[in-house]
């Protein structure tokens, strides 16, 4: 993968920026993170992402201290990356795509997937991007992502409908699940993390996990084990998170969980062999 974007939850992405005094003596954890964009953040601390991050800083003994910005504005996630970590002003970002090239990635605290969404009682047989039940259906997806390819790749791009909830501000993924309601798309796929925690608002979808594939070509991903990163070079930060997430495993995951978020074991093959997927 090239970039955050294609996860979907890019935009979302929260950012610590280590304050002078070192973590582990009592000092900060500055953090950057999108003020309105739940569910990985919010200023009101409601995200998944707030509540990892808050955790990761009790356990370096440090107190989180938010820097807010607009993750989604002009430039994309890209830039903001830029302005933000590249540049020296964060120093973390608390969830990036494992073995990204962009930045040095920590070990990875989960894994999870794209999914399809859909109304229950439908009874749809969706197993993969081949299910034949696809064709017959109004199908929404997020834009620039490995799903867009995907359909693509199988000539189903025209007849559905994009979204691009992660490149626009003040847009909540809970609006794809209200189409979902009204009717406008009968499947969307997109990325589980995104609307985990809003499903308990809508008892009557079910979501299917979209399992890796391949139509034509290279093996399609759709199911990535997601790390926190540091700018390359910064070792010994990374060192510590690595420490921290070996150490806190099942914690960090009970707190994904709690807040809706599916995750699956590690491959059998390890990270590596998923990454090159």
């Amino acid at each position: 993968m090239s970039t955050c974007k294609p996860i979907f939850l890019a935009a979302g992405m929260l950012v610590l920026l280590a304050a002078a005094v070192p973590a582990h003596a009592g000092g900060q954890l500055k953090v950057c993170a999108d003020p309105d964009y739940l569910p990985y953040s919010n200023q009101a601390g409601q995200g998944f992402e707030n509540a990892v991050a808050q955790y990761v800083a009790k356990e370096l003994g440090a107190t989180v201290d938010y820097t807010w910005a607009d993750s989604r504005g002009h430039g994309g996630y890209s830039e903001w990356l830029a302005r933000n970590l590249d540049n020296g002003h964060c120093d973390v970002v608390m969830s990036m795509p494992y073995g990204n090239q962009e930045e040095l990635t920590t070990d990875p605290y989960y894994v999870s997937s794209y999914v399809f969404v859909f109304k229950k009682d439908k009874g749809y047989d969706l197993a993969d991007l081949n299910s034949p039940d696809l064709h017959k259906l109004k199908i929404g997806f997020e834009s620039d992502t490995p799903v867009e390819a995907g359909l693509q790749l199988r000539g189903m791009v025209q007849a559905a409908k994009a979204y691009d909830v992660g490149g626009k501000s003040g847009v909540s993924p809970r609006s794809v699940l209200d189409d979902l309601e009204s009717g406008k798309i009968d499947v969307m796929i997109t990325w589980q993390p995104a609307i985990g925690a809003f499903l308990k608002d809508y008892p009557d979808l079910t979501t299917v996990t979209l399992p890796n594939s391949r139509a034509t070509g290279s093996p399609e991903m759709y199911t990535f084990p997601m790390s926190m990163a540091v700018r390359q070079g910064d070792t010994a930060l990374k060192q510590r998170l690595d420490r921290l997430i070996k150490a806190h495993d099942g914690e960090l995951k009970a707190i994904l969980r709690q807040h809706g978020v599916e995750t699956h074991p590690e491959p059998a093959a390890g990270m590596d062999g998923m990454a090159n997927l």
